[in-house]
């Protein structure tokens, strides 16, 4: 007779989670799920529970948000970098967007801001300045202008802690360049981040 698949519960998959978030390597997650008597997995199956997260998208409060904030820096991802876009609300400072391209246009920067417009409404966009914001904001006719001192520390600060935590990219999730990467293990966990982020936001 076959055995019966020993799977999960979804709580304890949320612990682990919860622990990945705050820092700890998947093979400490693993240390301490079974340090703590919850469950014991290999830090493999805690890789594939961070892969496996799908929410439905970055949660956040709709009546709370009175601006976009937008900025992008590189990242490193394998042996090559990337733009990491991200959209923030001041007031709560929860994540309201997270997105990656190889390339930094106002191409890209329309197509993230329409996306932030179609889910969370028209709002004013603030940003450093780059050129390509101005005309992706002209084009979608929302209003623009450039960071305050309070909205440039905001947003400078929420990039670093993100930039801080991408920087364990290769050794979490490395690149499989013979077969070419689509870098969904990227969008994975930065889909994990924003949403225990804001989670972090709501219950300060």
């Amino acid at each position: 007779m076959r055995n019966k698949r020993n799977r999960t519960p979804s709580e304890h998959i949320g612990h682990g989670l919860y622990l990945y978030f705050l820092g700890l390597s998947t093979r400490n997650v693993a240390k301490a799920l079974s340090f703590l008597h919850i469950v014991k997995r290999s830090h493999v199956a805690i890789w594939k529970w961070i892969q496996k997260y799908r929410p439905k998208r970055i949660s956040s409060k709709r009546n709370r948000i009175s601006e976009f904030i937008v900025d992008e820096t590189a990242i490193k991802a394998g042996s090559g970098y990337l733009w990491l876009w991200v959209a923030i609300e001041p007031k709560n400072k929860q994540i309201l967007a997270l997105s990656i391209s190889k390339e930094r246009n106002m191409f890209v920067a329309e197509r993230f801001i329409a996306g932030l417009a179609g889910i969370h409404g028209k709002h004013p966009v603030s940003t450093d300045g780059g050129t390509w914001y101005p005309q992706a904001c002209r084009f979608l006719k929302l209003n623009h202008h450039i960071h305050s001192p309070l909205e440039k520390s905001i947003i400078e600060r929420t990039m670093q802690y993100i930039k801080d935590r991408t920087e364990c990219f290769d050794d979490y999730f490395p690149c499989n360049r013979k077969k070419g990467c689509n870098f969904f293990h990227i969008k994975n966990w930065l889909s994990l981040f924003g949403t225990m982020h804001n989670k972090e936001m709501l219950n300060a």
